[in-house]
């Protein structure tokens, strides 16, 4: 077994998160659980993003500090993490005084190091509200796709990286004039420097991801300005900064080393050499498809600059987009589900399951709400839910809770057994793929052989009239509840620890063996109850 550190995307809490945002951490506490199950060693990193100019916007719109601001929106987060079973080792936030001393640090590094330099530079300037517009104060059109709505650092339509002033028709967010340009000077990280040391790197990561970072490698990359005029972020630790603060981006993506280092000084001596230079450590990244370039561009980059023996990321795995009726998740836009409506309609467990089970691998994926209520209904009322439930109930009234002994097997028994335990092995082989999407569905078919097995057996009428024949299918079905646990340990914790209680088990079993539910074993029949309950579009 070996040591994996598992990181979710930062999500950036200028408001509300949606699905699509939730989506990142769900599966990164998903991952982190199933590895854990496995016996592998594994640390689970994420945290608020907090700084930045959408933060500074938003703070001005309410007439607040942007800090006041922020503080509130984190502790809203830990409590949707809570009701969505989001456990990481460590959720943190930029705002840490754990982070900024890292960020500044790493940066004085860099420029120890030879990828620094300054350089005059011409920005967008408001006369109207007298200052520099950095990134998000600016918006207009693409000049790569044309999207007419563009933020200054990355349009939200094609993905592709901007500075504000390659934006075309670009205007103030703050008043809506036309901004000028106008000189200043700012800090740059030398990104060009590591071409060839990149391109290397990206032949090794999927296709998805490869053929995006290839892409921006080949058009040739460009230095990336590390500072910022806005007042709202880290500080700038370089002499003659004073006024200027580390672009977010440049600081935020450093939040997956500084999160493992808080761990460290949290009273886990040695973990920081242990995750992020070890050799054998690997690191998967669940992220955005927008999100691809910082973290296989710049968080490389940065790392490899660094000259401290980093370890670069192994997995990086990028989801295309999530869509709402068609359209595009979008905090802009207003497009989407947000987390706190998301719990007004059904458990948070629920939607685990159901972001899990649409989660855009190959392709873009659609929510509706007639297939949410479908998934809910269908999978997880009326195939696992029902299987569980009609197993342990079947236990608890006909054999007075006891698991009996398997008497009388038969071929269709061995083909049975062959089945689940073969998807239990495809759930686990595809987890380790990180294709969690299919995992999720062997998770549901699992369920589909139990209970046509259950169907097509008949116990109800087979325990009139041939006990012992009942007493194999039962005792066969009941390790199916067992392995379908195991599963659901991941996907929906809450639910499983449901079903451990009335199964009356310290855990559910990760090995491939068909017997981890003994003979003989009582269960709990006081708790016996169904796991899952039907929602009504109605209601939706």
């Amino acid at each position: 077994m070996g040591k994996w550190i598992v990181f979710s995307a930062w999500p950036y809490i200028n408001s509300e998160p949606h699905l699509g945002t939730l989506l990142h951490l769900i599966t990164a506490d998903y991952y982190t659980r199933f590895l854990k199950s496995m016996g592998e060693e594994a640390i689970s990193v994420s945290g608020s993003d907090e700084h930045g100019t959408p933060i500074e916007v938003e703070a001005m719109k309410q007439g607040r500090t942007p800090v006041d601001l922020t503080n509130e929106m984190h502790k809203r987060i830990l409590g949707l993490l809570k009701q969505f079973s989001i456990e990481l080792d460590n959720y943190s936030q930029t705002e840490s005084m754990v982070h900024k001393e890292f960020v500044r640090n790493f940066y004085l590094r860099l420029d120890h190091e030879g990828y620094v330099f300054k350089q005059q530079t011409v920005q967008l300037y408001c006369e109207y509200d007298k200052i520099f517009l950095p990134d998000r104060f600016v918006v207009g059109k693409c000049p790569f796709c044309g999207y007419d709505k563009a933020r200054g650092d990355q349009c939200e339509n094609c993905g592709r990286l901007l500075e504000p002033t390659m934006l075309i028709d670009p205007k103030c967010v703050l008043c809506g004039n036309t901004p000028i340009k106008k000189q200043t000077y700012h800090w740059f990280f030398d990104l060009p420097k590591l071409t060839e040391k990149l391109r290397v790197f990206v032949s090794g990561l999927s296709e998805n991801v490869k053929f995006y970072s290839l892409n921006m490698i080949n058009e040739g990359l460009k230095p990336r300005s590390i500072t910022r005029d806005n007042k709202w972020g880290i500080s700038s630790p370089f002499p003659g900064s004073e006024g200027k603060t580390i672009y977010v981006w440049m600081e935020a993506i450093l939040g997956y080393l500084s999160g493992v280092k808080e761990l460290e000084l949290n009273g886990r001596s040695g973990l920081f050499e242990k995750y992020w230079k070890s050799p054998d450590t690997k690191s998967v990244y669940f992220i955005g498809k927008d999100n691809i370039p910082f973290h296989s561009i710049i968080l490389p980059g940065l790392l490899v600059a660094s000259n401290d023996g980093y370890n670069l990321p192994k997995y990086i795995s990028s989801t295309e987009f999530f869509l709402f009726e068609q359209l595009k998740f979008s905090k802009s836009q207003h497009v989407g589900v947000w987390a706190n409506e998301a719990l007004q309609i059904a458990d948070g467990e629920y939607w685990r399951y159901a972001l899990l089970s649409l989660r855009p691998e190959r392709g873009d994926s659609n929510f509706s709400w007639i297939d949410f209520q479908k998934i809910v209904n269908n999978d997880l009322n009326d195939t696992i839910g029902n299987f569980v439930n009609r197993v342990l109930k079947f236990v608890s009234e006909k054999f007075d809770g006891i698991v009996p002994e398997q008497r009388q097997s038969t071929n269709d028994d061995d083909k049975f057994i062959s089945k689940i335990i073969s998807k239990k092995k495809e759930y686990i082989d595809l987890n380790y793929s990180l294709k969690i999407k299919d995992a999720v569905r062997a998770f549901l078919e699992s369920g589909y052989i139990g209970n046509e097995y259950l169907s097509n057996q008949e116990p109800w009428n087979l325990i009139k009239d041939n006990y012992n024949r009942a007493c194999t299918v039962i005792y066969n079905s009941v390790q199916v509840v067992n392995h379908l646990g195991f599963m659901m340990s991941h996907i929906m914790p809450i639910k499983s620890a449901n079903l451990l209680a009335q199964l009356d088990l310290e855990k559910f079993s990760a090995e491939l063996t068909w017997e981890a539910v003994k003979p003989g074993h009582r269960i709990n029949k006081n708790k016996v109850s169904p796991l899952f309950s039907k929602i009504k579009i109605e209601k939706v």
